[in-house]
């Protein structure tokens, strides 16, 4: 008998087998959950696709199987069980080279395993430290899967196409339904129906203030984060294309700050203003004009929206509640270290339950409570050749089609990392990280596939001094 005759022999036994146990619909939401499996798998770039569109509109949607997950890290698990199924029959060969970043990164992920070994077994808390670890490899597996994937102009430009259609629609959902309800509690009906996990913790987050902007990404500065991330990428990419593409990214790109501001997300805010002075200093088209433009869209909103203003005031001030929680994180901090050297791994997210201790809105600082400060050393340095390799070499003085994706790539992930200063979610948060790696990868893919994108720009002589 052919292969393909036993295959589909196996598989009509197991499908009539099931409609004896289960009701007509749950069979046919099987069939359908295998064929989508299966189609997937053997076209993994479709799972990447879906999972740009997912994570970005949607991330936290859970589904059950067996453990709770996020739907869109089980499209990329899928997509990761395409990519061994690809390697195994030889058509990734060659496509993964090991490059100081990503053996700087492997080195990280497996200084991990001591810090998972040494949390479960001084944790003593509910969780489930195997599968938060195993997804948090997960996470920073998108740096690997982009060379492996991504062969060719088209594929990168589904991609980010993909990655903008999601926060696309993210944006239109978050600014729409603030603006009909103004209040933050109106999210949480349709993130009840989205299947969003812990209830309980959403109406805590969205009520602790209702003035600010909701999203599906919950927390506001979570909203942010994202928001730095992919506004250098939609602007660029729209500003170098044409049609609907040049529409969309520019949309984004402008819905996208418009949703910072109502996020009130104060380090994303100053994370973005830095990095636009950094393309002024690089002399980047345009980017005087974008600062005064920007400036003077954030004064408009600032004098319209009465909460914004309040925010903006109290951002530096050191009677301002998260204010003060943040100094008292830095002033303990000594005391997390002493109590645990190696981290506290992988099974809670900072404080440890009854410790008595508090968590750190600090990116690097957090790399050190989850697993230890060899743990933060291995993620400087993996940001450190990544920024060798990738950053520009003088004066970007022309934008075009052929650097818009690494400059923007560049930008967010620099956005994403100055955040870090005041916020921790690019170091552990599931999803969003997940992201932030793409867009590194995304940017290393570029810099090797066009070595001269990060040379000095060509200076112009004048005709007259010409020889």
């Amino acid at each position: 008998m052919q292969p393909g005759k036993l295959v589909s022999l196996l598989l009509g036994l197991v499908f009539g087998s099931l409609l004896l146990v289960l009701p007509p619909m749950k069979v046919l939401m099987v069939v359908a959950g295998v064929g989508v499996a299966l189609t997937l798998i053997r076209h993994p770039l479709w799972g990447l696709l879906i999972f740009a569109v997912l994570a970005t509109s949607v991330p936290y949607t859970t589904l059950q199987l067996g453990i709770r997950t996020t739907v869109s890290e089980a499209v990329l698990g899928l997509t990761w069980v395409g990519v061994f199924w690809q390697s195994f029959i030889g058509k990734t060969r060659g496509f993964l080279l090991w490059r100081p970043t990503e053996r700087a990164l492997m080195w990280l992920m497996l200084f991990s395993t001591l810090a998972f070994i040494w949390g479960m077994l001084i944790i003593h808390a509910e969780g489930n430290g195997l599968v938060n670890w195993v997804r948090w490899l997960m996470n920073l597996s998108l740096l690997f899967i982009v060379p492996l994937l991504l062969r060719t102009e088209a594929d990168r430009d589904k991609v980010v196409v993909a990655l903008l259609l999601g926060n696309l629609a993210m944006l239109l959902l978050s600014i729409l339904m603030f603006l009909k309800t103004r209040n933050a509690m109106s999210m949480i009906d349709i993130l009840t129906d989205l299947k969003y996990a812990h209830p309980e913790a959403v109406k805590d987050i969205f009520s602790a203030n209702y003035t600010r902007m909701a999203s599906p990404w919950v927390h506001p500065n979570l909203t942010g984060g994202v928001l730095v991330l992919f506004i250098p990428l939609a602007l660029f990419y729209g500003w170098t294309r044409t049609g609907w593409r040049r529409a969309l990214g520019l949309g984004v790109a402008v819905l996208g700050c418009a949703g910072l501001l109502l996020s009130i997300s104060r380090g994303a805010i100053v994370a973005l203003a830095l990095v636009l002075v950094w393309l002024a200093y690089k002399r980047v088209p345009n980017s005087g004009r974008i600062i005064g433009i920007g400036a003077a869209l954030a004064v408009a909103l600032v004098m319209f929206y009465p909460p914004l203003q309040e925010r903006l005031m109290s951002m530096f001030s050191s009677t301002n509640a998260s204010t003060e929680i943040r100094f008292d994180e830095y002033a303990r901090f000594p005391e997390v270290m002493a109590r645990y050297p190696l981290g506290i791994g992988f099974k809670v997210d900072p404080p440890v339950p009854g410790s008595g201790l508090l968590g750190i809105s600090n990116l690097w600082l957090n790399f050190i409570y989850k697993i230890g400060i060899p743990g933060m050393l291995l993620f400087i340095t993996v940001t450190v050749l990544w920024w060798r390799e990738v950053r520009p070499l003088g004066q970007v003085r022309k934008v075009t089609a052929e650097n818009a994706l690494w400059l923007g790539c560049v930008c967010g992930v620099l956005a994403a990392l100055l955040t870090g200063i005041f916020d921790h979610y690019f170091s552990f948060t599931f999803v969003l990280i997940a992201l932030f790696w793409l867009l590194m990868g995304i940017s290393l893919q570029q810099v090797r596939l066009r070595a001269n994108v990060t040379a000095p720009a060509p200076v112009s002589v004048p005709k007259e001094n010409q020889p």
